[in-house]
C-alpha cells in the first residue's frame, strides 16, 4: 500500500504510526455485539442440550464449532477493521504532515518578507546618507 502526495510519498515512521494506532483500535472493536450474541447463542443451545441428556459427543462438537466461528468473526472483524483504520490514520497523519508543511511555508514567507523589508529600509537609509 504506497500512497503518494503533492509533498511525495508517506514516510516509514508514519506509516508504523498508522499501523500502530490502527492495530490499538481494531484490537479494541474486534469484539462487537453481534459476536458477544452469538456466543451466548451457543452458550445457551449447549446448556439446553446438556439438561435434555443429549451425548456429550454431540453437544462438544456443537459448543467447538461455535466457539471456532466466534474466533474466525472476530478475527475477520479485526482485520477488516485494522484496514480501515490504517487507511484513516495514515490519511489523517498525511494531514498534519501537509499543514505543518504549509505552516513552515508561510512561516518562511513571513521571515523572508521581513528580511527584504528590512534590507530595503537599511539600502534606503544609505542611499540617504550618502546624497
Amino acid at each position: 500500500m504506497s500512497q503518494e502526495t503533492e509533498s511525495g510519498p508517506v514516510g516509514e515512521e508514519t506509516k508504523r504510526e498508522a499501523a500502530r494506532r490502527a492495530k490499538e483500535k481494531a484490537r479494541i472493536a474486534r469484539w462487537d455485539l453481534d459476536v458477544a450474541v452469538f456466543l451466548f447463542v451457543v452458550l445457551i443451545i449447549v446448556i439446553i442440550l446438556l439438561f435434555q441428556d443429549i451425548n456429550i459427543g454431540i453437544v462438544a462438537p456443537i459448543a467447538l464449532f461455535g466457539l471456532v466461528m466466534v474466533w474466525v468473526v472476530g478475527w475477520r472483524r479485526g482485520r477488516q477493521l485494522y484496514w480501515s483504520f490504517y487507511d484513516d490514520e495514515l490519511d489523517r497523519l498525511q494531514k498534519v504532515i501537509e499543514e505543518a508543511d504549509e505552516k513552515d511555508k508561510r512561516e518562511r514567507k513571513v521571515t523572508k518578507t521581513i528580511e527584504e523589508t528590512i534590507e530595503e529600509t537599511v539600502q534606503r537609509a544609505f542611499r540617504e546618507r550618502w546624497k
